[in-house]
């Protein structure tokens, strides 16, 4: 422009005097001072532009920027003028000279521009109009552009800093409600819409990686049905993303080939700009891609934007893997407690067993102390089971423990924990029983065997609810059910001092008397039918069936070895019973440990008649414990494979066929 007149910043250093000198010091420190205190750099360039105005005399002041175009943006201005546009051309040449300018245009206005530092990264040019230029407009107007460039400058970072700390916060906080999501719907969605908010843009969606199939899945997919979107994996910006593993920013969607308009056309949207990042696993698997959609106010994605979106991408897919693995573990769970579940339920249609399940009902919904007594083999840690699975704390630990099983020396470890080094053998740290089942329920299994140093520990423990470690001295408290059971009579324990009574009232608030399984006859068929149908699926037997005389010889049996007896002899028959139809003969190792010797002999048999018998039954448990392989069972019978088959033919044993065994 032929009436600019141009300068440059270190021209017009000498041409002001000192009181406007003064003046200048003092709106720069003011300036500086307001730039580190401005909450954001809007509220900044509101405060302090018509502080300029007036120091310059001006009617109009702006800050300005060049966009592509070529075009300007005011990114904030002060004031009224009435020279259109016919002002930017002399801003092309200030910049383009990297000079201040002052041009006196018609109606009585003159009109600046002074270049901006371009580091501050906001504007390129302060420009303004005045009708009452002064002399010094121009020395002055550098200089104050200098001064308001550095708080401008100061002011743009303070801005970015709270940004940075605000996202930071923002991500924290993000994160905290990740952590809380229990389905995977509601946790895209809310990690989309908090996206959105940070970016400050106007859609984002996370599109998950089905490689087996080479598609994404866009959730949530804004003005779609189901909000969901299936596409191929190998097409647009995101198939780009997955196959490079490369950040994306897109500042004209259109004007780029790798953009897909076919979810702008299925959905009626349009997208002006947007930014890509992989969706990358704690492990570095890129699992999908995060994309952000439009940003506000007709602004380009930046670099922090791309960060950003990248440290929210990789808390949303730790997120989601996190979520896949705990639904895979509590269905897992849900799946074992069912299998649990169906393993300890109480069979039969006794009016013993059936006042049981009707009491086991109501305690289950109870953390009352249980004492559960019986003999050997009756059941005691499957009712401890029924009362755990029934009630509220079935999904927390069921935790047993055997107390005659323990030494003595080893019981204070094995309850409440040990630190490393509290004994020899202690090399680390190591939690109790307690500890364990904290939440849930521990099972003490034949406490009446528990020594009186032991009882008087356990004593302690439930009625303080706190255990401390061998060799620590920090108190943990624990919440745990105590079910206790014992095949003794503890009440002749408690008279004769080796059972403590407190523990005893502690321990009986309820207490269950399990039936023997020969009080309760009618109960032997069905547990033999439930039994032998469990381990019958196991072998993968489905079709066994139990004859007439095989359930006859059942119900006269007498089972002390009570349902345990039981369980095992239908555990053997499912899987070694030769045929499917299950009969009296291959119930022949019924008996209990007192009777191993085979059935009963008749008397009428005579010393000699029962001796021949008893031999034969003794070498054919010899054979079947060596699964029929003659020269072991020889061995195990202390004789020579050839005097084995001389004494079975003896005996005339229907076993030998010629040289061979059946």
């Amino acid at each position: 422009m032929s009436g600019t007149n141009w300068t440059r910043s270190n021209e017009t250093q000498q041409a002001v005097g000192g009181d406007a000198c003064s003046t200048l010091i003092q709106l720069c420190g003011r300036q500086l001072a307001t730039a580190m205190e401005a909450v954001s750099l809007s509220s900044f360039l509101a405060s302090e532009l018509p502080q300029v105005a007036t120091e310059l005399a001006a009617q109009w002041i702006a800050v300005v920027r060049r966009v592509p175009g070529p075009a300007w943006d005011t990114v904030a201005e002060h004031g009224r003028h009435s020279l259109g546009k016919s002002m930017t051309q002399m801003w092309d040449e200030s910049l383009d000279r990297e000079a201040a300018g002052i041009d006196k245009a018609n109606e009585g206005w003159t009109s600046f521009a002074f270049p901006l530092d371009r580091t501050n990264g906001v504007g390129d040019l302060f420009v303004g109009a005045t009708r009452n230029a002064g002399p010094d407009l121009l020395s002055t107007g550098v200089l104050s552009t200098q001064s308001f460039g550095l708080a401008l400058k100061l002011a743009a970072q303070q801005a970015e800093s709270r940004r940075q700390v605000d996202r930071l916060k923002s991500t924290l906080d993000i994160a905290s409600k990740l952590s809380g999501a229990e389905e995977t719907a509601p946790l895209l969605d809310l990690i989309a819409h908090e996206a959105t908010r940070l970016l400050d843009c106007d859609r984002s969606s996370i599109f998950l990686w089905d490689q087996e199939r080479n598609e994404v899945e866009a959730r949530p997919a804004l003005g779609v049905k189901n909000g969901s979107l299936r596409l191929p994996a190998r097409e647009g910006i995101v198939g780009e993303t997955l196959r490079t593993g490369i950040a994306i920013v897109v500042a004209k969607a259109y004007d780029d080939p790798r953009f897909n308009k076919e979810v702008d056309q299925r959905s009626g949207y349009r997208t002006r700009n947007l930014v890509c990042v992989p969706l990358r696993d704690s492990d570095g698997t890129i699992v999908g891609a995060f994309e952000a959609i439009n940003r506000n106010g007709d602004h380009a994605f930046s670099e922090d934007d791309v960060d950003c979106l990248q440290q929210l991408g990789t808390q949303a897919a730790v997120a989601l893997r996190n979520l896949r693995e705990r639904s895979l573990l509590n269905r897992s769970r849900d799946q074992l407690a069912e299998k649990v579940t169906s393993q300890v339920e109480i069979v039969g249609t006794s009016a013993a067993i059936v006042a049981l399940r009707d009491t086991i009902g109501r305690l289950a919904s109870t953390d009352l102390p249980v004492l559960v007594l019986g003999e050997s083999g009756t059941g005691k840690e499957v009712v401890a089971n029924s009362i755990h699975f029934g009630g509220a704390r079935a999904n927390s630990p069921f935790v047993a423990l055997n107390c005659a099983a323990i030494a003595e020396s080893l019981l204070e470890s094995e309850l409440f924990g040990h630190e490393q080094g509290a004994f020899t053998d202690a090399r680390d740290s190591r939690q109790g029983k307690f500890e364990r089942a904290d939440g849930g329920t521990l099972f003490l299994d034949e406490i009446g065997d528990m020594s009186l140093g032991g009882q008087a520990k356990l004593l302690r423990v439930l009625e303080q609810k706190i255990i401390t470690r061998v060799g620590g001295s920090e108190t943990i408290p624990v919440n745990v059910r105590i079910v206790a059971a014992t095949n003794s009579n503890l009440t002749e324990a408690v008279r004769e001092k080796r059972f403590r009574e407190d523990l005893y009232y502690r321990l009986s608030v309820v207490t269950l008397d399990l039936p023997s399984l020969r009080d309760r006859p009618e109960d032997i068929l069905p547990l033999a039918e439930h039994f032998l149908s469990r381990f019958s699926a196991q072998a993968r037997r489905p079709g066994l069936q139990l004859t007439s005389d095989a359930r006859r010889r059942l119900q006269a049996h007498a089972w002390p070895g009570n349902i345990r007896e039981l369980r095992n002899l239908m555990e053997r028959v499912a899987f070694l019973a030769p045929k499917d139809r299950i009969d009296a003969d291959d119930l022949a190792f019924i008996l209990s440990p007192d009777q191993v010797g085979g059935p009963q002999l008749s008397l009428d048999l005579g010393l000699d008649g029962a001796t021949r018998e008893f031999q034969k039954e003794f070498i054919r448990r010899s054979i079947n414990q060596v699964s029929n392989n003659m020269t072991d069972a020889a061995k195990l019978l202390g004789l020579h494979r050839s005097n084995l088959y001389r004494k079975m033919k003896q005996l005339q044993m229907s076993e030998v066929i010629g040289d061979s065994v059946e």
